[in-house]
This record gives C-alpha cells, structure tokens and sequence, in this order.
C-alpha cells in the first residue's frame, strides 16, 4: 500500500507496518515516561500536602519570617556574647591568676614556720608580695608591689622564692 504522504516526505518504498511499529514503540516508551512523572508528581504532591498540613501560605509566610527574626535575634546575642567574653577576658589579665607562698622560720628560736611571703600575681605578673614576720613581740606585714616580675624594692630570700613560685606557675 503506497501512500502519496508517504511518497512525499520520501518513504514511499518503506512498509506502512514498519512504521505503525515505531510509533507503537515510541508511543509504549512516552507512556512509560508519563507513569514516571505521574508517579513522581504523586509522590512530590504529598510531600508538599505533608509539609502544608493545616497550613495556608499567609501562615507559612509567618512561619518562615519568624524563623528569620529568630535568627536576627540570635546574631544580636552572639555579638553581644562575643564582645562580653572579650570584656570578661580583658578584666581576667587584671586579676590575680599566679600564687606562690613560702613559709619560714623568721627567728631561729620560734619554730613553727609562723612566718610567709605571698606573692599575688596578675597575666602580666604584676600584682604584690605580702610579707607577714611572726616573732615573740607580734606579728608583722609588709607589702612590696611588683611590676613585670621585678620589684623596685630588694626583696628577701623567702620573698623572691615566693615570687618565683608564683612566676612559674
């Protein structure tokens, strides 16, 4: 069966059954790709039901522009936070951070170990040095400041000893 279409767009001398198969084919393959996407669609479908559950969009509009002024008012409390710790470490360089104490006997005859030098040192060892004599008379204390681990002031055997401890610790 020789058709003028046919002749025309130049398979005339190819069987009309030849081409009923392929567009059979073709027709079976996009059926197959249409269950595909109908079955893809279904399933995108009610995740999107799921996700809108008792939901309209003005509520979802809310929703979402909640979560960002969350977010603002995170960002808002994290600086603060950050700039806090930055005050909180600068105040923790003035404080008192390094310790060292040495007992002692200031007079032989006492026993006892009565006697201390502290040393009370900040990051920076600065800070002091408390001396407290103890003797048969009563108790004596002297303060000694330090500046970067030196004292103006000479310092006794037991009060240096105490400044290093502090200073290596």
């Amino acid at each position: 069966m020789n058709s003028d279409f046919l002749t025309m767009i130049g398979l005339g001398g190819v069987d009309i059954g030849y081409i009923l198969v392929g567009i059979a084919g073709m027709l079976l393959i996009f059926m197959i790709i249409l269950i595909v996407l109908i079955a893809k669609y279904n399933k995108l479908k009610k995740r999107y039901d799921r996700f809108m559950k008792g939901k309209n969009a003005a509520s979802l509009e809310e929703n979402v522009h909640g979560v960002f002024e969350d977010m603002k008012l995170l960002k808002t409390y994290v600086d603060k936070n950050k700039k806090d710790i930055r005050i909180l470490y600068k105040n923790m360089e003035r404080t008192f951070q390094k310790l060292g104490i040495v007992k002692y006997d200031a007079f032989n005859h006492m026993g006892g170990q009565l006697s201390f030098s502290l040393a009370l040192l900040d990051e920076n060892n600065d800070g002091f040095i408390i001396n407290s004599v103890h003797s048969s008379e009563g108790c004596y204390s002297y303060t000694k400041e330090i500046k970067g681990g030196t004292s103006g002031i000479s310092l006794g055997k037991e009060e240096q000893q105490a400044l290093n401890i502090a200073m290596d610790s």
